[in-house]
């Protein structure tokens, strides 16, 4: 039997499907995570073979002693894996001082963690790249602007999601943005995009290989959505598009992804941009080697009416999967801020479209920054229906 450790297993809150679906696969599932057992969701507990709690899942010593006593008890640890970017790097850690040799190790960081580093494995895929520069001194990043020119984007080299990224109209931006970042964080400096985002998102098997593949689009931007506190809209598309599956496949190959759930973005532009490409060219934003944030797995499954949980533990456990995907929908999420003053109250919403709505609920404070405090997800078979759907949520009094 396969030993799998499932790294805090209780957040985000879906991610106990990805444990029941890995013992419903016959695999030994044992959890690391910080929340006492007795507080754990019945459907988790369910789900683990054996639980161990740590005062912190930030103290590497103390994950590194829990993997120990599972490895003393169970043998030989198969899989070890969060499929949450936060833990990514520990994730590797344990993996290289354990010697489990399926999934990322501690020398592969640098490419999928650094944007700055990803930038020549998306070009040695064929994919065109933003022109960047790592900051350093105010002078040397205007040297830069003078050739990119304004706006530009800053955000940290190594982050997660799009906290603390900043768009710079001018000197004065410049100068204030010296003045209030964060001294101990490396930054990337970009030229600006006029895009959308196109995501591929897809399963990957051990020989690098997709046995699953979809991809969504963010017509609003997220760093204006974490910024600005603005509506946080996407949705899943209804069948992915060739060049957006090309890039991804290309990717996939370039930064040697195996064994994983993989979320990469990618920009289409909306219009010409020199030196990269006519309007419509899919370039390269990021990588990212975990499933697409949130709830966006139980998106996938109610646009494609099949269960990534188990494809993912399929792949884990056999190395494929014969889960059949039953259909082809556009799947919306639309996140609302407590502070704005809707046309459509909740009651309303619900009347309209409830036929079309698959979930509805309060986000956690941890992901409502860039998605929202209440969600609305639904499918729809055109996007005309879609289209409608925010317009009819976002509008205001």
């Amino acid at each position: 039997m396969k030993n799998v450790i499932f790294i805090s297993p209780n957040f985000p809150t879906n991610y106990w499907q990805f444990c029941r679906e890995l013992k419903s696969n016959g695999l030994n599932v044992l959890g690391i995570g910080d929340q006492p057992y007795d507080e754990l969701m019945p459907e988790l507990k369910e789900s683990l073979n054996e639980y161990y709690k740590v005062n912190s899942l930030e103290d590497y010593d103390e994950v590194y002693r829990a993997v120990a006593f599972f490895t003393f008890k169970y043998g030989r640890i198969d899989f070890i894996e969060s499929n949450n970017e936060y833990w990514l790097e520990q994730d590797a850690k344990l993996r290289t001082d354990f010697n489990i040799k399926t999934g990322f190790q501690e020398k592969d960081l640098p490419r999928i963690k650094y944007k700055s580093k990803m930038k020549k494995y998306y070009e040695k895929a064929g994919i065109p790249v933003a022109r960047y520069h790592l900051v350093d001194s105010e002078k040397n990043c205007l040297k830069f602007i003078a050739k990119a020119g304004y706006p530009v984007i800053v955000k940290p080299d190594n982050g997660v999601g799009a906290s603390h990224t900043y768009k710079l109209e001018n000197d004065e931006d410049l100068t204030s943005f010296f003045a209030e970042k964060e001294a101990d964080v490396s930054y990337i400096m970009e030229e600006f995009i006029n895009a959308e985002i196109n995501s591929y998102d897809a399963i990957i098997d051990s020989h690098g290989n997709p046995i699953f593949e979809t991809g969504n689009c963010t017509p609003i931007s997220i760093m204006d959505s974490v910024n600005y506190g603005d509506d946080a809209i996407f949705y899943i598309e209804k069948n992915l598009s060739e060049d957006v599956q090309e890039a991804g496949r290309a990717t996939i190959k370039s930064f040697g992804v195996k064994s994983r759930f993989v979320h990469f973005e990618f920009f289409r532009l909306l219009s010409d941009h020199e030196g990269i490409g006519k309007k419509g060219t899919v370039m390269a934003l990021k990588v990212n080697m975990r499933p697409c944030g949130g709830f966006t797995p139980d998106m996938i499954n109610y646009a494609r009416e099949t269960n990534v949980y188990k494809i993912w533990a399929d792949m884990v456990a056999f190395d494929k999967t014969e889960k059949e995907i039953g259909g082809y929908h556009y799947c919306g999420f639309a996140g609302l801020r407590d502070y704005k003053d809707y046309i459509l109250t909740h009651e309303e919403i619900m009347e309209k479209y409830g036929d079309n709505l698959k979930m509805t609920g309060r986000l956690p404070d941890a992901l409502s920054a860039a998605m929202g405090n209440k969600i609305y997800m639904a499918t729809f078979d055109t996007k005309e229906e879609l289209d409608t759907f925010f317009k009819d949520l976002l509008e205001t009094k």
